[in-house]
């Protein structure tokens, strides 16, 4: 299912001995568009710090309750290295994190998550999704960071012939953490709606000018299918999309 980085927001982390903190932002990295860690407030308990939780950690989410529980001890927290949550994060300090809580580097295997589609190994994923084999020394430009989607939220989104709109929120598989689509607010370019606009389409993003290219037309964007928050996103709706677009779907390329 998918789910908003908005909604999100405010979820209590659980530890197994008492809570965190509550989740504040995300950070996702530049090359696959996934989320990488959970940026939680811990407020008064560490003197307002702010930590970085991987999904990797978790273990249940209760949408319900809005509460996340993490295989973390509070301790462990505490003592994780100390990172400036308001600027992106760097490879390095991404390994120092992993080599900390013993995770493996997803950018040192084949899939989203390096060995495996999915931050935790489950059944749903043995059984055979499968995807993305991302090939990550021929995909990543650069000097890969993580970027926040505090920051990114905003960014304005350029068309192939002009801007369309800006990046309003953000829509995450609850499986594998793969932001799947932007929520584009079109609404100060025209007399506007909001539509969704895959970051596999995305051409290039200007980080220092907080700009976002995607390889669409402005006429394509008026055209869309509607996004409406109040309504579940159905693979329906997705398929109408993608074939608006001619563009292929993630979870056909998976299934092959």
């Amino acid at each position: 299912m998918l789910r908003s980085m908005n909604d999100l927001r405010g979820f209590t982390i659980g530890a197994s001995d008492g809570d965190i903190g509550r989740v504040d932002a995300f950070y996702f990295d530049d090359t696959s568009f996934t989320v990488r860690h959970l940026v939680v407030d811990t407020g008064g308990w560490l003197t307002g710090r702010k930590v970085l939780i991987s999904p990797m950690a978790l273990t249940a989410v209760d949408w319900d309750s809005k509460r996340i529980e993490a295989e973390l001890t509070k301790s462990q927290v505490e003592q994780s290295p100390d990172i400036d949550t308001d600027k992106p994060v760097s490879r390095q300090q991404e390994i120092n994190y992993h080599r900390y809580y013993g995770y493996p580097n997803y950018w040192e295997g084949p899939f989203l998550w390096g060995l495996g589609p999915y931050p935790v190994t489950t059944s749903e994923g043995e059984a055979g999704e499968w995807e993305r084999r991302w090939e990550w020394g021929s995909k990543e430009t650069g000097d890969p960071h993580l970027r926040s989607s505090g920051a990114v939220i905003g960014y304005h989104i350029a068309a192939t012939d002009g801007d369309i709109g800006h990046v309003d929120d953000f829509l995450v598989e609850d499986s594998s953490w793969a932001i799947r689509y932007m929520i584009v607010d079109t609404r100060n370019w025209w007399p506007g709606k909001k539509v969704l606009v895959s970051p596999e389409w995305i051409e290039r993003v200007e980080w220092s000018d907080s700009k976002v290219h995607v390889g669409v037309t402005t006429e394509q964007i008026k055209k869309s299918p509607e996004y409406d928050p109040l309504d579940p996103v159905a693979r329906d709706y997705e398929s109408r999309l993608h074939d608006h677009y001619g563009r292929p779907s993630y979870w056909e390329r998976r299934a092959r």
